[in-house]
């Protein structure tokens, strides 16, 4: 069973290698719980009680987190919506299954003041291979709003013949355009020129950001990466790729563009997604509401 709905994921709902590992894993956790395996698992003797009862375990035994929890929820939503498609069991257990209150968070994010710095820093040239490419990451991160995942796939024939655009392959492989600034044009073609200069790659390898070796960088170093830079440009709380993503949307919202316009940029399939951001400009319209009003000011 199990190995015909990850081909389900794959061919039709073209889910990404990560997203497909996921709801596999967390299907095969619910049918370790249920004492089984995918050989001798029976769809038709699994109730929505049982589904309750796992639950009740992952989030109190396990101290699983709503959205985690939620998560794992939705990848057995989407196993037993094909059982059912597909005419495996007679109805879909999952429907009378709520998702659980999560808690509403504000997309984390680098002020402008210290992210202004960090670019000033990331566009100095240099000759060393790996600072270029580690200060290249942080921009094109920042400047383009990519996803972990979107970064490290891009290949040189992504980009448009002037290095003024790129095409990005997102979620579902879904396509969208986005620019390149000067700045980041001038160090892509500066990086570029050091990988022929160093002998970097000497395979034919078309992605953008290599490792020493010549070789297709990996999630983990990226993310290793983008942790070191943020934390020597100052920034405090949490730091990872996404939450330049967050900055460069946030960035863009206080700035004034469009909603429509970021969710284009961002590649988010609904609105609702993009809404987030407005959010965070409230939030910080209250910021100076409180710092500037004569009212504030005077207690």
């Amino acid at each position: 069973m199990l190995p015909e709905f990850i081909r389900y994921l794959e061919a039709e709902r073209r889910y990404s290698p990560l997203t497909v590992r996921n709801y596999r894993r967390d299907i095969e956790r619910f049918l370790a719980w249920l004492d089984c395996t995918d050989a001798t698992f029976d769809p038709r003797r699994v109730t929505t009680d049982d589904v309750r009862a796992w639950i009740i375990e992952r989030t109190e035994q396990g101290r699983l987190g709503a959205a985690s929890m939620n998560r794992e929820v939705s990848s057995l939503r989407a196993l037993f919506r094909w059982l059912h498609r597909t005419g495996a069991i007679p109805h879909d257990i999952m429907q009378p299954i709520r998702a659980l209150k999560t808690p509403k968070r504000l997309p984390a994010f680098v002020p402008e003041s210290r992210m202004r710095q960090i670019v000033a820093d990331c566009k100095e040239a240099s000759d060393d291979f790996t600072r270029e490419r580690d200060e290249l990451i942080v921009l094109m991160l920042y400047s383009c709003g990519l996803r972990l995942a979107e970064l490290v796939g891009i290949n040189l024939d992504d980009f448009s013949e002037d290095f003024r655009s790129l095409r990005i392959r997102g979620k579902g492989g879904k396509e969208r355009i986005v620019p390149i600034l000067a700045a980041v044009r001038e160090k892509i073609l500066h990086y570029r020129e050091g990988i022929r200069r160093q002998n970097i790659c000497v395979s034919g390898e078309k992605a953008l950001f290599l490792t020493v070796k010549g070789k297709r960088i990996p999630r983990i170093t990226v993310y290793r990466i983008v942790q070191r830079e943020l934390t020597e440009g100052g920034v405090q709380g949490k730091k990872s790729p996404h939450v330049l993503r967050h900055t460069f949307a946030t960035h863009l919202m206080n700035g004034g563009a469009d909603l429509r316009e970021i969710q284009e940029l961002l590649g988010h399939a609904s609105l609702q997604a993009t809404q987030v951001y407005t959010h965070n400009s409230i939030a910080r319209l209250r910021e100076v509401y409180l710092k500037a009003h004569p009212r504030e000011k005077d207690g």
